[in-house]
């Protein structure tokens, strides 16, 4: 059965930098740090990347009743990559395909906390904190009657909604596909339980900004964030005949498992991911020359990252400039694969890398050839890879081609 070619129209963000995709880029590529010490309740000093968000702007105050913040960030974020995209209607053969981690993670806390101080709980708590919500509530703001999906594959979650709307997109089975993640985990009881997993980085004394630190001898770990990205997918041949912008084409996807532990990573499942996207967007190593990594800046998940890599590009892997902007703007969880599918699209769109920051020493074990310098210049990219390494053994890899190649 022959594919049609998969490109990207539209991309909407409400990022930790913002939500202007050009303004957010460029902040990263200045090397500009959204992190910050967390002013919310916990039992240990943390940073995190917190989304500034106006909600007045998408939702009445009736309208808010049973919506959490999840699903809040996910309309706001698909709405703005439907106007970039300038489709001012989705028709019936559009979909929906969303990732999240969680789900509604204040509706669940508050739930908790108002049936420990009353005996009381929302009403309106299930369709608030159901992993699907965000999804739906994308569905009925932009009136799509085609599929909507649903996937909660850990750190993998948006990148697997990327790949798997890209495919229904490049089988002829929809024209139009919204594609992204969300996730809005900042309430109290996660911070808590993702310090008593001790995976969350050391608050940086001098500058929290800088505490986290991928590939970097002296990382300590992962540093929470928030947010919501989603993008517009559409056939080439459709985007071409409505005068579309055409950021970058979706060359291809692999998706692969460790089977080997909750939440170690294994690099051969990672191997095994990166070549099934090479493969799939028929690209060599030598081809690719930018990787926009998971990096969460974890002593082990970088290391095993960096393996990988090696065993896949070889005698390439110098050619293969390597960044994690987690260093800037957090762990987004279930959005991450979207945020930095977005990111990875627009480096590849405007031949720039952005910048993996606060190394100072770089890791031995991590000996790839990392951007540590903000405003570098690709004027030669012409694919880029996006890694989504999740919990549970879940490895995902999306391939972006320059739109001048599609």
């Amino acid at each position: 059965m022959s594919t049609r070619r998969v490109v990207i129209t539209g991309v909407g963000l409400i990022s930790p930098h913002g939500e202007s995709p050009d303004s957010v880029f460029d902040a990263l590529m200045a090397g500009r740090s959204a992190i910050a010490p967390w002013s919310g309740e916990h039992s240990a000093p943390a940073v995190v990347a917190e989304a500034p968000f106006d909600v007045s702007r998408w939702f009445t105050r009736l309208q808010l009743a049973g919506v959490d913040r999840v699903s809040q960030l996910a309309v706001a974020a698909a709405s703005l990559a439907q106007a970039d995209a300038g489709l001012e209607l989705i028709d019936e053969n559009s979909g929906v395909y969303v990732g999240t981690g969680m789900g509604g993670a204040s509706a669940i806390e508050n739930a908790f906390s108002s049936h420990s101080s009353s005996g009381r709980t929302p009403p309106l708590t299930v369709p608030a904190f159901m992993p699907n919500a965000p999804a739906a509530h994308v569905a009925m703001r932009a009136g799509v009657h085609g599929p909507v999906l649903t996937y909660s594959v850990a750190c993998a979650s948006s990148a697997v909604a990327i790949a798997e709307a890209a495919k229904a997109v490049a089988r002829g089975e929809l024209d139009c596909a919204l594609a992204g993640g969300s996730e809005a985990l900042l309430v109290p009881g996660v911070v808590r339980a993702w310090q008593a997993l001790q995976t969350l980085a050391a608050v940086d004394g001098e500058d929290p900004s800088r505490s986290c630190r991928p590939f970097s001898a002296g990382r300590s770990g992962l540093v929470l964030g928030e947010g919501a990205a989603f993008l517009v997918l559409e056939p080439l041949e459709i985007a071409r005949a409505r005068g579309a912008r055409i950021y970058a084409e979706i060359a291809g996807s692999g998706i692969a498992c460790d089977a080997v532990h909750l939440t170690k990573p294994d690099a051969a499942g990672q191997v095994r991911a990166l070549k099934a996207a090479l493969k799939a967007g028929g690209l060599s190593p030598a081809d690719v020359g930018y990787c926009n990594a998971h990096g969460t800046a974890t002593l082990i998940g970088d290391v095993v990252e960096c393996n990988a890599l090696k065993q896949v590009w070889g005698d390439d892997l110098d050619r293969l400039a390597v960044s994690s902007t987690k260093s800037m703007h957090g762990h987004l969880l279930g959005a991450a694969g979207a945020l930095e599918a977005v990111l990875t699209a627009l480096a590849v769109h405007r031949r720039a890398l952005p910048p993996n920051m606060h190394v100072g020493t770089q890791d031995p074990a991590c000996d790839i050839r990392l951007v540590t310098e903000p405003g570098w210049q690709a004027p030669a990219l012409r694919a880029a890879i996006s890694n989504s390494f999740a919990f549970g053994g879940t490895n995902v890899v999306l391939a972006f081609r320059s739109a001048d190649q599609a």
